[in-house]
């Protein structure tokens, strides 16, 4: 079978699927569980209405805990068990085997300095983008132009941007704009900037900022539309230059999105994989936790350190998480 028409089938059947449970579990509750006739009807309607709610979010629940909450379970368990011992338990001791590698420590120092780095600086350009783009005729298209590397997955802009950093031998012609440019600014031998230990980190870094600040400037930009005319009105009569009208009066306003755009972006650092595995693999001292975890499970075949790594990162995840919807309930209040 095709795979667009499978495809099309799946989706197809997957609506009516949904459809028919919906159909079939209002009509068992209405028809044969809690009839609405007799001396009891208005107590069936609702029995009934309490308890639709929760059939109709059943199969979300349903997913939810086949696909996240066991997951999380069943790593746990991989986490306490040895590998060469037929999952037999082995208490903390992968734990304590993940704290002694240096490998680790790298992973977790390098996600630190991501976690520093890339949030201040995605949030930090996605603000200075969304404010000068507002004051300009060809704001749109500025926009478009910033939001594109959205569009492109992480591996996609982890191979643009590693033949930015391309080093051919030297004599030859650069392809790569970063060497390109420093040759033609009188440098003798091209640098292979992905192999210099601590700062290839950061020219990683740049690829996730160049990405995120798109998203950054969007959410930012509808903030700051959101903010009432008459408080920078009333700023401008006071004689409040732009720089106090856009750090005295906007920022505080939106100071909500900032810390959530901040947060989301947190997440996804805390994450990255894609673009450490496909321009370094982990080499020149640029581990990060994900992938250490993918070295350890897919590699070394080493589940138990593998999941004990997974439930370090889970662990520094979730409470990012909860703040983020903690924030969002309080923002909505």
């Amino acid at each position: 079978m095709h795979p667009a028409f499978l495809g099309i089938a799946t989706i197809f059947f997957g609506v009516v699927a949904c459809l028919g449970y919906f159909w079939g579990a209002n009509w068992v509750l209405d028809k044969v569980i809690f009839p609405p006739r007799g001396p009891n009807a208005g107590r069936n309607i609702n029995r009934a209405n309490l308890i639709r709610p929760w059939v109709f979010l059943f199969p979300a629940l349903f997913a939810l805990t086949l696909y996240l909450v066991y997951p999380v379970i069943e790593t746990f368990r991989l986490s306490l068990t040895d590998r060469d011992a037929d999952n037999a338990f082995v208490g903390a001791a992968n734990y304590t085997q993940m704290l002694s590698e240096p490998k680790f420590w790298e992973a977790m120092r390098n996600n630190m300095l991501w976690l520093i780095v890339v949030p201040a600086l995605s949030t930090g350009f996605g603000l200075l983008a969304a404010q000068l783009t507002d004051r300009l005729s060809w704001g749109n298209i500025a926009k478009s132009l910033i939001f594109m590397p959205m569009a492109i997955s992480f591996v996609g802009a982890s191979v643009i941007w590693k033949l930015v950093y391309d080093a051919r031998p030297a004599g030859t012609d650069q392809i790569g704009i970063l060497n390109a440019l420093y040759i033609w600014f009188g440098g003798t031998e091209p640098n292979t900037w992905l192999t210099i230990p601590f700062w290839n980190n950061f020219f990683l870094m740049i690829v996730l900022v160049w990405i995120q600040t798109g998203f950054a400037m969007v959410i930012l930009s509808a903030a700051l539309r959101g903010i009432p005319e008459e408080t920078v009105e009333a700023a401008i009569v006071d004689g409040a230059n732009p720089f106090q009208i856009f750090f005295k009066i906007k920022v505080p306003q939106i100071k909500g999105t900032i810390l959530v755009v901040w947060t989301t972006i947190t997440i996804t650092v805390l994450k990255v994989f894609d673009i450490v595995f496909a321009m370094t693999n982990g080499q020149w001292e640029t581990q990060v936790l994900a992938n250490y975890m993918y070295d350890k499970m897919f590699r070394a075949n080493d589940w138990g350190v593998g999941s004990a790594s997974a439930m370090v990162i889970m662990l520094l995840v979730t409470p990012i998480l909860i703040w983020n919807v903690r924030n969002a309930r309080r923002e909505l209040r």
